[in-house]
């Protein structure tokens, strides 16, 4: 498994309906598809407060048998643990929704299910269950590869279907650029 810590991040912010990705989530996902198909990859999800919308939207798209494998919805932290491999520890430490968790769960989703690229969400889609330090809206998004693990920093501010929709978009974008990205040689 990759070190959370070395992660690479990138904070998004703004309207949940002002997402960095384009377009509809229909063509997102079909984009996904076309993207993994003509390069052969393998693609996976770990979902906690999108509750397997990323998975869902995959799936609107015919032919995406051909690159999801399956998917994990790990809503409770023993869920996550269970079933993605990751260690409690890490979830007291740093909290579920954390930059660390969210490279745990798209590192243990890509390593159980076998895939080439993974996909992670977790965060606080609304009403409630915020804090100060962690408010309604924070959302970590993470992808690994052979690469390693990326992770995105968002805080949206619409209201729980926005939130949700937003990091769905974002989830997608994501897989589309590692689906889409060269291969590092080392």
């Amino acid at each position: 498994m990759s070190d959370p810590a070395t992660a690479r991040g990138r904070v998004q912010r703004g309207p949940a309906s002002q997402t960095a990705a384009a377009g509809d989530l229909y063509a997102l996902a079909e984009a996904v598809r076309a993207a993994c198909v003509e390069r052969g990859l393998t693609i996976a999800t770990a979902e906690s407060c999108t509750g397997g919308l990323v998975a869902h939207l995959l799936t609107e798209v015919p032919g995406s048998s051909a690159c999801l494998i399956g998917g994990v919805v790990a809503y409770a932290d023993r869920a996550k643990a269970a079933l993605l491999g990751v260690d409690p520890a890490l979830i007291a430490a740093h909290g579920a929704v954390s930059e660390p968790v969210a490279a745990a769960m798209a590192d243990g989703a890509r390593s159980r299910l076998g895939v080439d690229i993974a996909v992670a969400v977790t965060g606080i889609a609304g009403p409630d269950g915020g804090t100060p330090a962690k408010p309604v809206g924070l959302t970590f998004i993470a992808v690994a590869s052979r690469d390693g693990v990326e992770v995105h920093r968002c805080a949206w501010d619409g209201d729980r279907s926005a939130n949700k929709e937003s990091s769905a978009r974002t989830a997608l974008a994501m897989l589309l650029a590692a689906a889409e990205r060269p291969p590092r040689h080392t």
